[in-house]
């Protein structure tokens, strides 16, 4: 099993908390579509030749590709690559993109998942936030992709913004739930070294809201969804049975995956790979079959932490057995000895072979995920 990322880098504005590689130069596209071909053939033995079961297009906004796009891609990916005919394929895409035209165009390739960039459904935040969308735009593209038969849909929320009440954040998932959506994530808002919201936060003109509210949302998002129906199966994920992102998921339990594109990581069991945060770098490079890539390999503590740090962010927490085959017993009985106090304090929950983050230890995950690394 293998996953394949592709970064879409373009976008017509930049959001206010944005830290993701993305570029407003449109005028690259064809030759950035040209060169994620091209890339396919030059590292598709990365993940030793194994059937494809997701495909996944981030961003940057992938709905700013077309038609021909779309061709082009997928024609090199069915080239390249076996996929497996159960493949879950994911777009990316802007609420105000998905208009009947759009999506009639997007039923011609084989997606079958849409994720879409919400982030809230009031015009105060979605203006502070710098949105290109509004919130009936919003409510309409989850209700049309419905109408054109995409029915695994995923939405993005943010919370924690400033001035942000309880009563506003509520009101977003009253929202999230009577649309139905099947998945949705939700995000603490970040002020990204970078960003425009971190100079505004640095400038005093900005300022986060205090820990105690910030759990209290964090508290209200879990209660609920969960009464709602969905399973918390991933810190900042919430899924209806059926419907848990499958690309996310091999990134959290540790399955091989290529990512294509400018700033896109790799992953293989063995090493990490990332590709240049430049886009006309990035194109020269491959253009003259060198692409411009940086790696990390890694040693068995890289991945024992690795391990730590991804498995147990998840419903499935991480397994006794997986420790001792994949890392040895002197870090199994590392990981015992550090998750103790942890268990006596009911923060983990060890279930026959498995460790699992309680629902209180959710709350506190950094700090436990900290303790059990090997320093």
């Amino acid at each position: 099993m293998a996953g394949l990322y592709i970064h879409v880098p373009f976008c017509t504005k930049r959001c206010l908390y944005c830290d993701f590689f993305s570029n407003t130069e449109m005028r690259y596209k064809e030759a950035y579509v040209e060169a994620i071909g091209n890339e396919m053939a030059l590292r598709k033995t990365y993940i030793r030749n194994e059937t494809l079961e997701t495909i996944y297009f981030g961003g940057g906004t992938p709905s700013q590709l077309g038609e021909e796009d779309f061709h082009k891609i997928f024609k090199a990916i069915y080239h390249h690559f076996n996929v497996s005919d159960q493949a879950e394929i994911t777009l990316e895409a802007n609420p105000d993109d998905m208009n009947p035209e759009y999506i009639s165009m997007l039923r011609k390739f084989p997606f079958n998942r849409i994720s879409m960039g919400v982030q809230s459904f009031h015009p105060e935040d979605l203006r502070f936030l710098n949105r290109r969308h509004d919130r009936e735009q919003a409510i309409r593209a989850v209700e049309l992709c419905k109408q054109y038969g995409i029915t695994n849909i995923s939405i993005d929320l943010i919370y924690g913004l400033p001035n942000q009440t309880r009563q506003a954040w509520e009101e977003n998932l009253d929202m999230a739930i009577r649309l139905d959506v099947p998945h949705l994530s939700a995000y603490h808002l970040i002020y990204e070294e970078g960003t425009a919201l971190y100079k505004l936060k640095e400038a005093g003109k900005v300022r986060p809201i205090d820990e105690e509210l910030s759990v209290s949302f964090f508290s209200t998002l879990i209660d609920r969804l969960v009464e709602a129906g969905y399973q918390h199966y991933e810190i900042s994920n919430f899924a209806r049975p059926g419907f848990l992102s499958r690309h996310n998921s091999s990134y959290w339990t540790g399955e091989k995956y290529l990512g294509l594109g400018p700033s896109a990581h790799s992953y293989n069991g063995i090493d990490r790979e990332w590709n240049v945060s430049s886009l006309p770098i990035y194109i020269k490079g491959i253009e003259n079959g060198l692409p411009a890539i940086e790696s990390e390999n890694l040693d068995l503590y890289t991945r024992y932490n690795d391990f730590i740090i991804t498995g147990l962010r998840t419903m499935w927490g991480i397994s006794f057995t997986d420790i001792q085959t994949k890392f040895g017993e002197k870090l199994l009985s590392y990981c015992l000895k550090q998750a103790r106090p942890h268990i006596n304090q009911g923060l983990l929950l060890q279930t026959n072979d498995k460790l699992i983050l309680s629902k209180d230890g959710i709350f506190v995950s950094d700090g436990i995920m900290s303790d059990l690394l090997w320093v």
